[in-house]
């Protein structure tokens, strides 16, 4: 039976096929705005109501189900107070525009390597302590809202000036976000892990922490020694040369020459043209 590709390629056909896309892409934002959040963890309730709901409604139990009505009617309200600042971090991406910016080159990301190179080896030789998270792509927002904002371009002065010793943002982290620094005397939530050496300190279980609940990439420049400590998923990487942690750090900031960075958006329509382009 022959497909009538006119019957298909209709009006309202395409609407649907954009309707559909967006309700995608809007799930997705959602997801990656909640990700990294202790919001996540409420999300994770609210669909646990939901599952009771259900199953108590199947097999018949009225009381509690009645019980999860009223808790789903009026959590609607509570869900918009709990949720008010991942809401509002959304309606600011928005804002910002970033749905469709995308980065084709890692031009940004190099010179961020080159201006962390900078700082770790001046603070490194003097032994300055130093704590830098870089967020990837699990959202950092729970921690940056503990620091001091800065919205500040990455160079090696700047982060110099930071963690320098009795100044008013040396204590904390640093929080390095789209290649900018989000924040300085930021918390990091500390390791409880038995497995970290007695000898480290406050930073280094600071590093481990973060690493334990995200995917950041956090470097620590030791006070005592000066050594250089990258963390990553759990990972302590300890006394890198500087060969070593350039490699690194270029292996996870530095998109190679081929990859191209783009949202869903911008996948989708080159998407749609590469597909079209193939019919010829």
């Amino acid at each position: 039976m022959a497909i009538n590709w006119g019957d298909l390629l209709t009006l309202r056909n395409f609407v649907n096929l954009i309707d559909i896309c967006l309700v995608w892409f809007v799930i997705y934002e959602l997801m990656m705005l909640l990700k990294g959040t202790k919001a996540v963890q409420l999300f994770k309730g609210v669909l646990v109501i939901i599952v009771i709901k259900l199953i108590s409604w199947y097999v018949g139990l009225q009381t509690l189900s009645w019980i999860m009505d009223q808790v789903i009617n009026w959590g609607i309200i509570a869900i918009i107070i709990i949720f008010q600042p991942e809401i509002r971090r959304g309606l600011e991406h928005l804002g910002r525009g970033s749905v469709f910016t995308y980065n084709k080159t890692g031009n940004q990301e190099e010179k961020m390597v080159e201006a962390l190179d900078q700082a770790i080896q001046y603070m490194s030789k003097r032994r300055i302590g130093a704590l830098i998270t870089i967020q990837q792509n699990t959202g950092l927002e729970d921690y940056i809202e503990t620091g001091i904002s800065l919205d500040a371009d990455v160079t090696g002065a700047l982060l110099i000036n930071i963690f320098i010793p009795n100044t008013p943002l040396h204590d904390g982290a640093v929080i390095i976000k789209d290649n900018k620094i989000a924040v300085a005397a930021a918390y990091l939530p500390l390791s409880e892990s038995n497995l970290i050496p007695k000898e480290l300190g406050t930073r280094h279980r600071a590093a481990v922490g973060i690493s334990e609940v995200t995917d950041a990439l956090t470097i620590v420049v030791s006070e005592e020694t000066g050594g250089v400590t990258v963390t990553k998923n759990n990972e302590l990487i300890r006394d890198l040369t500087q060969q070593d942690y350039l490699k690194l750090l270029r292996n996870e900031l530095v998109p190679r020459q081929e990859e191209v960075k783009t949202n869903p958006v911008t996948r989708f329509i080159e998407g749609m043209i590469k597909g079209g382009g193939h019919k010829h």
